[in-house]
Parts: C-alpha cells; sequence; structure tokens
C-alpha cells in the first residue's frame, strides 16, 4: 500500500500546536490524504509487469520467448509462447487494474470527503485531503471523524460526546468520549480560533485503545488519554456538533497504521508444486542434453556426409556447435511440461471453490443473514488437509448472549428453581419465571427463576440492595431514553449488559450518566451519586472499579472482578463468608457459568483527597504514567468486604457438540484456547462432548513453577505409557525411550498410547510450558491427549500455542474465534476463521474464512474442504499426464529426424493443445468432481483422512503420473510409426509422409486423454459433457478449417497443406492406428482400476458400493411393496439395528452413521489401509489420536 506523504524517519514524539499549520509543517507530518491504490495510468503498465516477471513462471516463459526469436534455435513460431504468455499477463493484468480502479474510486470518495476547518477564525469547508495536522474541526451529528483528533468541546454538558466505532473494531454499540474541562468550555468560534494549546504526545502506532499525552496551555499541563480521543472512522452519534484538534491525519491515523496486509499463506499443494516444477526443469535439461548429444554426434557421423543436400547454417562450424544450439531448441519444444497455462488453471479452480463457498445456502444463517465468505482463494484445497482445530471458547463454541443466571450474597445463593415447597426442582419440571411487572422500568426480556432474591429486594434485605447498587453503578453502560420509561443500554461487553440490566429489573435502575454523576433509580427513588473515579478494566487486572460519593455525603469504592483476583483484595476478617462464597463460586463454575466477584471498601475523606492528588500527578507523569496509575489502583483496592458473586450462563451454540463429535471422528484434533477459569473451560468442555466421562483420565496442569510444570508433563506421560502398558499393547516403554531420546521417538511411543486422554492447563503454567526448555515435553504430552483445554490464556499465548504446533507437526492447523483477542491465533495459523459474532467484526478481518456458526465449520471442512483437495489433486495429476504424454513424443521423434528439433505437431496444435483442446474439460474437473455426495462426506468422516494424510498428490502420485504419461507417450509414437512404415492408402499409393503422421498422432492424443479425463470423472454433469466432447468438436472443427482451401487462399504461406487432414482421416488405417493406440493406452488403466476397486478398495469406493446396494434394495423394496402379499407382520426392529449403537447415544457421540455402511467397513479388512499409512507417518509427523484402531474403522 502506497500513501501520499513521503516516508520520514521514525517519530519519537509527536508535538502539535493549534491553530498554527506553519509551526506544524516544519515537522513534515504526512497529510490526511490516504491512497490505498498501486497503479496510476502511466504507471500501471511498467509496475504492473514489473510484479507480474517477479513470478518465476512468467519470467521463465519470457526467457523462453527470448529463445524463439533467435532464428538458429528456434523451430517453432514465437506464437506458440506469446500467444498463452499474453493472455495469462492480460487476465491478470485486467484483474490487478479492476482491483485498484476501485481502491481509487473508494479513495477519491475518501478524500474528497467535506469537512468544517477553522481557518483565520472562520469555519471553511475543505476536503479531507486538505486537512493538515493542527487544525480544529468541527463534527455534526453522524458524521465520520475525518482524522485522529483531540476532543476539545461538544454540545453536550461537560464536553461529553458519542461515537460508533463499528469501522475500527466492528463493534456497533455507542462509546462516550469527554474533553477535558478546562478545554469544554471553548464552544464559541471565537475562544477557538485563540486556542493555541500544544499537544505533546505518543509518536504514530497501531494501538486502538491507547493513547498517551499531555496538554500544554496557559502554563499549565493536562494528561490525555484514549477517552479523549476521536479516532478517524468513527461516527457521531447523539451529539449535535464537536471540536477537535487533528493530532494524527492520513496514513499516521490509528486506522490506517491496523490496516496493514495480512501475511501471505500458502498451500502445501502450493510448496510442492514449486519443488516439482523444479524437478521437472531439471528432468527438460536433462532430455535437452541427451538430444544434444545426439545432435552433436549425428552430425558428426551422418550429417557431415549430407553438406551438399542439407548444409550447416552460416553460424554453425562444427558438430558440438550444431548441438549446442540443439540444446536450445530442444529446450523450447520440450518445455510444455511445464504449461503456462497450469498456474491460470490452478486460480481459476480456486475461484470456483471460492463461490462455491460463497453460495453454500446450507452455510447462510437466516437469523443474523449472515452467509459464509470465502475471504481468500488460495487456501480451500488445504481445508481438506487440517488436523489440530483451535478454538476460542466464548462467542465461538458459545452464544456470547449473556443471562444473568444465578448470585451469591452474603453467603446464600440465589437462582435455582425451587418447587412450592422450597426444595430444588427437578430436572424438566418448568416454574413460572419471577413476575417483574410491578416495575415499569423493567426489560421484558429479562428472565429469573427465583422469586425469593426479590422478596429480599422487597424486604429491605441491606445486602442485596448493596449488592444491586454495585451492579447499577460499577460499569461503563451508556443509557439512551428514547421515549419515557424505554431504556435501552449500550455496552461494551454482554456481560456488562446482563449485569446492569439484573439490576434494572430488581428495581436498581441506571438511568443516565454524565462525567461527573450517575443516576439510579433506587426502589423507584431517584438518586445521583457523585462519580469520583473509574478504576477502568484491562486483560492485566482483570477487575473494575468505580469511587462514588453518596448523596449522603459518603464515599465508597464498588469493585467487581475475577474471582482469582479480587479474593486475594478482601479483609481477613471475612474469613467464613470467603469460604461459603468460594464454594458458590466452584458450583457455579462446575455449571459452565461465568463468575465475577463483588466487593466494596469505605474510604474516609482524607484518605481519598490525598489519593486523588496522587492519582493527578501520576496521571501527567511524562512516563511511566501506567505504571504509577497501576499502583495507586492496587493501593486502594485492598481489604475490601465481600458482597457475593454473580454467576452469568454462555449459552452453546447450536450444534456444537455434533460438530466436536464428527470432527474427532474425522481425526481432527480440537483445542480450546479460552481466557476463561478453569472449571468454566472444563464444563464446557463436558457440554461440546469434547471431554467425556469414558476418558481413562483428564489430566490438569497447574503447577506455578517451572519444576512443577516439568513435573506434572512427566507424570502424565507416565500415566499415559503405564496404561498402555498394562493394557497389553505388547510394547516396553523403557525399550522405546532407551532406542533414542529424540523427541520424535518420543512422540511414536505416545502415538501407540491405548485409552482416551485429555489435557487441561491453566495459562500461569502454560507460560512456563511455553519456555524453550520445556515446549517440546509439553507439545508431546497434548498431542497425546485427544482434547486439549487452556485455560486464563492471553491472546499472545494462543498465537504462541499455534506457532509450537506449526513448527514441530507436518499438519494443517486452523484456528477459529470471534473476537479481537482471537486477531493474533488466526493470523498465526496455517487456515484462520473467523465467527462473525457479538464482539464485532476484527477476528472477521483477520480470517482467511468466515461464518456466523461453529456448526459451519463442519461443512467447511468435511465437504468444501475435502472436494477442493480431492478436486486440486486430481486436477494437477490429470495435467502432467496429458502434458508429459503430450510432449514426449517430441523426445522420441528425435531419434528418428537426425536430432534437428523436429516437431511431431505441427505449430497450431502445439500453440492451442493447453488453451483449447484440453483445457476445459480439466476445468470442468476440477471445479465439479466429487467422489461421494455431501450428505455422505458428512456421514462418514473417515473420508476425510486421506487429505490430512496428503494421500491424493504427492511426489510417489506425481511420478505415477509421469510414468503414465511417458508410457501413453511411447505407445503415441511408436504404434503410428510402426504401422506407417508399411502402410498404404486405399489407390496403393504410400500412407507415410510428415504431415499424415503427424495428424494421426495429434488425433491419437486428443482422443487418449479425452477418454481419460472421462475415467477419471467420478461425477458427471452437463457441463462435463459439453466441455469433452465439444472440445473434440472443436479440435476437428479446426483441424479441418486449417487444412481448408479457404485459409490457404488468405494465408498461402501458413497453412499450405490443404486437404491433408481430409485425406488423412478418409483411411480406414488411420483410424484402426487411432484406435488401437487407444485401447492400448487405456486398457492398463481401466484394468488396473478395477483390480483396485476389488482387491483394495478406498474408503469413498466403499462408500459408492453401499449407496448402489441401497439404491437397489429400495427398488426392490418398492416392487415388493406393490405386490402387497397379505401375511403376519413381524417388528422390523431386530434387522434395523446393531449392537453397540446405544453406547455410541449414551456416550454423547450419536452420529447419522449407516448400519449397513458400517458392517461393510468392519467387515473389509481393506479399511484400515489409512491406520497403517498413519502409523508409518507417525514417526516424523503428527501424533495421532490415541483412540481408534481397526476394530472401530470409522472413528478411528
Amino acid at each position: 500500500m502506497e500513501l501520499c506523504a513521503k516516508k520520514h524517519p521514525p517519530e519519537e514524539e509527536r508535538r502539535v500546536r493549534a491553530n498554527a499549520r506553519e509551526y506544524n509543517e516544519k515537522f513534515q507530518y504526512a497529510s490526511n490524504c490516504i491512497q490505498t491504490s498501486k497503479y496510476n495510468i502511466i504507471t500501471f503498465l511498467p509496475v504492473n509487469l514489473f510484479e507480474q516477471f517477479q513470478e518465476v513462471a512468467n519470467t521463465y516463459f519470457l526467457f523462453l520467448l527470448i529463445l524463439q526469436l533467435i532464428p538458429q534455435i528456434s523451430s517453432l513460431s514465437w506464437f506458440t509462447t506469446i500467444v498463452p504468455l499474453v493472455l495469462v499477463l492480460t487476465i491478470t493484468a485486467v484483474k490487478d487494474a479492476t482491483d485498484d480502479y476501485f481502491r481509487h474510486k473508494s479513495d477519491n470518495q475518501v478524500n474528497n470527503r467535506q469537512s468544517q476547518v477553522l481557518i483565520n477564525g472562520t469555519l471553511q469547508q475543505e476536503q479531507w485531503m486538505n486537512v493538515c495536522v493542527g487544525d480544529i474541526i468541527k463534527l455534526e451529528n453522524n458524521q465520520f471523524v475525518a482524522a485522529d483528533l483531540l476532543l476539545l468541546s461538544s454540545s453536550e454538558p461537560h464536553g461529553l460526546c458519542y461515537i460508533e466505532t463499528a469501522e475500527l473494531d466492528g463493534e456497533t454499540n455507542m462509546k462516550v468520549r469527554q474533553a477535558i474541562p478546562v478545554t469544554s468550555e471553548l464552544g464559541d468560534i471565537r475562544k477557538l480560533a485563540q486556542f493555541d494549546g500544544e499537544v505533546i504526545c505518543e509518536p504514530p502506532n497501531n494501538k486502538l485503545d491507547k493513547f498517551s499525552g499531555t496538554l500544554y496551555w496557559k502554563e499549565n499541563k493536562y494528561p490525555l488519554s484514549n477517552q479523549h480521543m476521536l479516532l478517524r472512522g468513527c461516527v457521531l452519534r447523539n451529539t449535535e456538533w464537536c471540536f477537535g484538534l487533528v493530532v494524527f491525519a492520513g496514513p499516521d491515523t490509528k486506522l490506517m497504521q491496523n490496516s496493514g496486509r495480512t501475511k501471505f499463506k500458502r498451500t502445501s499443494i502450493d510448496r510442492l508444486m514449486n519443488t516439482l516444477v523444479l524437478w521437472i526443469f531439471g528432468f527438460l535439461v536433462c532430455m535437452g542434453v541427451i538430444l544434444a548429444i545426439g545432435n552433436a554426434i549425428w552430425e558428426h557421423e551422418v550429417g557431415a556426409c549430407f553438406q551438399i543436400y542439407l548444409p550447416w547454417d552460416e553460424a554453425v562450424d562444427s558438430a558440438f556447435f550444431s548441438g549446442f544450439l540443439s540444446f536450445w531448441s530442444y529446450i523450447i519444444i520440450l518445455n510444455t511440461v511445464v504449461p503456462i497455462s497450469l498456474y491460470v488453471s490452478v486460480e481459476v479452480i480456486r475461484l470456483g471453490h471460492s463461490y462455491f463457498i460463497n453460495w453454500d445456502k446450507k452455510m447462510y444463517c437466516a437469523q443474523r443473514q449472515t452467509p459464509a465468505e470465502a475471504r481468500t482463494t488460495t487456501l480451500n484445497e488445504e481445508l481438506g488437509q487440517v488436523e489440530y482445530v483451535f478454538s476460542d471458547k466464548t462467542g465461538t463454541l458459545t452464544q456470547n448472549i449473556m443471562v444473568f443466571s444465578k448470585c451469591s450474597i452474603n453467603g446464600r445463593s440465589y437462582g435455582d428453581m425451587l418447587d412450592v415447597l422450597g426444595h430444588k426442582a427437578e430436572l424438566g419440571e418448568r416454574r413460572e419465571p419471577v413476575d417483574f411487572s410491578f416495575n415499569p422500568l423493567a426489560d421484558p426480556r429479562f428472565r429469573f427463576w427465583d422469586a425469593s432474591l426479590l422478596q429480599a429486594v422487597q424486604l429491605g434485605n441491606p445486602h442485596v440492595h448493596e449488592f444491586f447498587r454495585l451492579l447499577s453503578l460499577c460499569h461503563t453502560v451508556m443509557s439512551e431514553e428514547k421515549s419515557e420509561g424505554e431504556l435501552y443500554y449500550k455496552a461494551q461487553s454482554p456481560d456488562e449488559g446482563a449485569l446492569v440490566t439484573a439490576a434494572r429489573n430488581f428495581s436498581f435502575v441506571f438511568r443516565s450518566r454524565t462525567p461527573k454523576t450517575i443516576t439510579v433509580q433506587e426502589l423507584g427513588r431517584a438518586v445521583t451519586y457523585q462519580l469520583l473515579a473509574i478504576l477502568d478494566f484491562n486483560n492485566v487486572r482483570k477487575r473494575m472499579s468505580v469511587i462514588v460519593r453518596s448523596p449522603e455525603g459518603r464515599i465508597r469504592l464498588y469493585c467487581k472482578g475475577a474471582d482469582t483476583i479480587l479474593l486475594e483484595r478482601l479483609h481477613p476478617a471475612h474469613h467464613e463468608l470467603l469460604n461459603i462464597t468460594t464454594d458458590h463460586l466452584n458450583e457455579y463454575a462446575g455449571e459452565g457459568l461465568r463468575t465475577l466477584v463483588l466487593a466494596y471498601k469505605d474510604l474516609e475523606d482524607g484518605y481519598y483527597k490525598a489519593w486523588a492528588e496522587q492519582l493527578l500527578r501520576a496521571s501527567t507523569a511524562p512516563d511511566g504514567r501506567e505504571d504509577r496509575l497501576a499502583r495507586l489502583y492496587e493501593e486502594v483496592e485492598r481489604d475490601m468486604t465481600l458482597l457475593g458473586a454473580t454467576a452469568i450462563e454462555d449459552k452453546l451454540q447450536q450444534g456444537v457438540p455434533e460438530t466436536i463429535a464428527i470432527l474427532t471422528l474425522a481425526n481432527i484434533k480440537i483445542w480450546v484456547l479460552t481466557g476463561d477459569k478453569q472449571e468454566t473451560a472444563v464444563n464446557i468442555g463436558y457440554s461440546c462432548k469434547m471431554l467425556t466421562d469414558d476418558m481413562t483420565e483428564v489430566f490438569i496442569v497447574t503447577g506455578h513453577t517451572v519444576l512443577e510444570v516439568r513435573e506434572e508433563l512427566r507424570k502424565a506421560r507416565e500415566k499415559m505409557m503405564d496404561s498402555s502398558r498394562s493394557m497389553g499393547n505388547g510394547f516396553s516403554c523403557q525399550e522405546k525411550l532407551s532406542s533414542s531420546s529424540s523427541a520424535s521417538r518420543l512422540a511414536s511411543v505416545l502415538e501407540a498410547i491405548a485409552g482416551e486422554y485429555a489435557l487441561v492447563i491453566n495459562g500461569h503454567s502454560l507460560a512456563h510450558a511455553l519456555e524453550a526448555d520445556m515446549e517440546l515435553e509439553f507439545l508431546e504430552t497434548a498431542c497425546a491427549c485427544k482434547a486439549v483445554i487452556c485455560c486464563r490464556v492471553t491472546p499472545l499465548q494462543k498465537a504462541q500455542v499455534v506457532e509450537l504446533v506449526k513448527k514441530y507437526k507436518k499438519a494443517v492447523t486452523l484456528a477459529i474465534g470471534d473476537g479481537a483477542n482471537d486477531v493474533s491465533m488466526i493470523k498465526t495459523a496455517h487456515i484462520g476463521v473467523g465467527i462473525s459474532g457479538q464482539e464485532g467484526i476484527q477476528a472477521v478481518l483477520a480470517s482467511d474464512y468466515s461464518f456466523s456458526q461453529f456448526k459451519f465449520l463442519q461443512r467447511l471442512l468435511l465437504v468444501h474442504g475435502r472436494w477442493s483437495y480431492l478436486r486440486m489433486c486430481k486436477f494437477l495429476c490429470y495435467f502432467f499426464y496429458k502434458n508429459f504424454a503430450f510432449t514426449m513424443v517430441h523426445f522420441w521423434f528425435g531419434f528418428f529426424c537426425g536430432f534437428s528439433a523436429q516437431t511431431v505437431y505441427d505449430q497450431y496444435f502445439i500453440t492451442l493443445y493447453n488453451i483449447v483442446y484440453t483445457s476445459l474439460p480439466v476445468l470442468a474437473m476440477g471445479v465439479f468432481d466429487q467422489d461421494v455426495t455431501e450428505q455422505r462426506s458428512m456421514e462418514y468422516p473417515k473420508l476425510y483422512e486421506p487429505g490430512q494424510l496428503n494421500l491424493l498428490f504427492n511426489k510417489r502420485e506425481f511420478f505415477i503420473c509421469i510414468a503414465q504419461g511417458i508410457y501413453t507417450s511411447v505407445l503415441m509414437f511408436f504404434i503410428p510409426y510402426g504401422v506407417f512404415a508399411d502402410a498404404t492408402r486405399d489407390d496403393g499409393a504410400q500412407l507415410a509422409d510428415y504431415q499424415s503422421f503427424a495428424v494421426t498422432v495429434a488425433t491419437s492424443l486428443v482422443i487418449v486423454v479425452s477418454v481419460q479425463i472421462g475415467l477419471d470423472t467420478g461425477f458427471w454433469t452437463a457441463i462435463n459433457h459439453f466441455f469433452i466432447w465439444g472440445s473434440l468438436a472443436v479440435y476437428f472443427a479446426i483441424l479441418f478449417a486449417m487444412h481448408s482451401d479457404g485459409l490457404f487462399q488468405m494465408f498461402p504461406n501458413q497453412f499450405r497443406f490443404v486437404g491433408n487432414a481430409q485425406n488423412t482421416l478418409a483411411q480406414p488405417t488411420v483410424w484402426l492406428t487411432i484406435t488401437l493406440t487407444t485401447v492400448v493406452c487405456i486398457m492398463p488403466v481401466v484394468a488396473f482400476r478395477f483390480l483396485k476397486l476389488d482387491l483394495k478398495p478406498e474408503l469413498s469406493d466403499t462408500v459408492r458400493y453401499t449407496q448402489l446396494v441401497r439404491k437397489k434394495q429400495r427398488a426392490q423394496h418398492r416392487c415388493m411393496r406393490r405386490v402387497g402379499r397379505a401375511g403376519s407382520r413381524r417388528s422390523g426392529y431386530a434387522f434395523s439395528h446393531q449392537e453397540g449403537f446405544g453406547e455410541l447415544i449414551m456416550s454423547g457421540k450419536n452420529m447419522p452413521l449407516s448400519s449397513l455402511a458400517l458392517s461393510s467397513f468392519t467387515a473389509r479388512s481393506s479399511s484400515s489401509w489409512i491406520e497403517t499409512l498413519r502409523k508409518k507417518k507417525g514417526g516424523d509427523s503428527t501424533a495421532s489420536s490415541p483412540s481408534g484402531g481397526a476394530d472401530k474403522p470409522l472413528k478411528g
């Protein structure tokens, strides 16, 4: 991305003076002009061509074109290379130009927006691009913020204004910003024109939630924070007007600083293709050397005798030099082993697969009106090779729609459904919810089932009142009252919204706030509290506090936060209450609820004044401001009095347990990385069926030191191996370990472990486990487990875990999340998936694929991913086959033409072979082919494993394709050559001539590769039929046209052989030759596939066979029903059920598995072939799930 401003050395600090353009210009700050486009009319052609020729393939073909322009070595016309090259360059250039046009259009739209700028004491309309750092601009309601501004004043009291930050972080709830008091009174133009304050602040950066600076004005200094800033991209809401000072403009704004390009990701097939292309080029050079040597020998031994008839060119003075020129000639002729159309075809196929994902109605969420979106086209086939899925919990596995469920107040728990006798209601009983109709301000959507809590409020229980008073005061929620009594809360997190709504329904209604006050309606009486300080929440503190002064003058601190943080900051006098509340917290966490602890502390007036003075000094400190503030917060948030705890329910998304069960059956390992506490995460693990009661053991790692974590991991590994030995696996762990101490050896031992294990590790333990000297031990232990849950982890730790698996495992990783804290994990994984949920769209913007619900992941992987991998592999195998079959004919012909670099085919056939004759059929197969239907792909997850093992296209498959292509080329050349040696025409004339031979070989080639793609196509559509048979028809139409009278009369020098095709193809001998060649080329392939299908069928073959049997049985059943024979009725139960399904259902892994297919898989010993390959791969690759074996072929 290029920007309008020139690049300057990085700033150490920024100085901005208001209304002083000349002063600010000396710093050469960036202008407010944004340019995301790459080209203009003049630079487009040179820059775009330069970029395209940085691709090795394009440079290679340009080199070949240059060679073809040298008459001494070129036996092909230049257009055989320039036509496909220009076509590829043109298509890419058009795509780039189109993209850049839209970027220009977007840039112009943004840069030409109008803004009111204060210039020379008057407001003037200026385009955004002309706004400068230091200008004061006026914003009006619903306008976009033009640059990063320091808020000076607004139409609202106390300099408040409200903004929406959807374009920055995707959150649509309103946020409040406030001008510092000293500038909030600068409301009129005259005062603002005289304002000459200077801001000294941090240099441009991409931290959206942080800003540190100081305003110097009238010999005073005032601290500035993020709460005083309006960032570019925000929209002013519910505020008539405001004024702001431009601090950062254009590319220096935080919005643009965050718009850096995502790291380019390549698939494993891309990397393999690069290697294979280098191998092919080496093979091409070897063939060129062989033929060049042959040419030198032939010219020396034979050619020298025919100098009268076949003289050397003027530049050729020896047989050696002739061989040298012949080498380059053959490099040109044989270059079609790597045609340029390969790269174009791959991109077209990937684009088609991306559209299939975008158009999939079964991945469309009607509730949110959100379709699935492939945000990249380069990773589709890698979706079929995923082995590790790293998932966030909140908002990804759960709905992130928070419901106030239970609470503990002064040692009593509320929220359980009770029967009329006051006992807990039995499961299945449904009681009526609490009636809040007495409260006109209650939220009608709120539901609570324990009436005793409302009774405690109405009876005046002081602890309950203080509990809800805290919930109504300690938050950052904004209230909007559209009409009398209609309150709308805008919360920064769903948790806060749920807590404030609960207080609202229990008659402690948060009504409104100003920067200095909070108004709450308590039991119908309006009470206004003076807001003295907000000690805001962050990921380190994990708590939030407010300090308020009540109307009676009492100063109190209210605090809510994570139990791990808050419980250690309570006064030691409340030990008994602490124990009871801790029991309640454990009970809530065991039910999968999200918990917070509430506490308060009374402050003396004198103590608060002294503390507030220290706070002011710390907030204006030029350096170390955050550390000083943290120490002051820590000081005041001590010796607090425990009030109670809240428990919020975050329900599972629909279909999550089933999705995890299916992905597990596909041998995909799922790791959950969450910031929630251990108990909550473990309970969600059980709810999702990641953890089950059938597991051999769940290891919990909670060590606080390196030694403790190492010991816990060692004990886990020992237990797994001891358990395996006791279950009779027939190996000695000690023997295996003594044979090699390497990590790969240990991994292979752990791979053989029997039983199912899970690992749960806390964030502080994970920090030690990720250290360099322990990361391998952690990885080996985790990979031997079926499920891994990491609790209390930071965003950085999420990315580190993903990077660890990427680093040491030859496996494809996928990360899925919905929030800004998942972005680093999503960008680190091979494939990133964003959930468009409640936490904004930052995860979506950073992702490669996005949809709205976790359950769509199974369809993305098992259907679209598997099909994309299958199609791409079949495409590549066929593409290399057809091009080797086409090109190697020239190699064999070289031995019969004196190594003269004469081509077998005419130059037009060479040009059109990959562009016209064979391009569309292989594209149709690459875009539409499928081995089994989508229903079967979902029904039999085991079908996914060939992609994980990379079985369908690897070096072995590549060499098989090459061998088949060379075999085909041998028959393609030598059968017609042998026939033509003695064949005659119908009139007795000799059949053998160069043009007839060329037509026969070309026709045989097109027919053979067309039949071959017919055999390779597993799913026939009308498009496949049209492209295959249409390509054949086009071949014959062009062939006859090129040998017609009409073209000869127009271009006599180019099309000399009039009627050759018609005469050649009119001979029965030629058609017999073509038929024989086709049969001999195809029959071994057909025979091999029949034998393989019968002796060693793949899983997909078994599934297809099963479906055919089903169809026949259904047809027979329909016929029998038509007969309608009367007779005794017998239960079909015994015939439609099989032993073992009861246990499957009870385990929670119930799948729509066909009993017929299950018996087919179990009966065939060949179904375990993948297990054998997986064990072979295990030594240097991923550690497989400990469950599995041939006795459970469908589950793995």
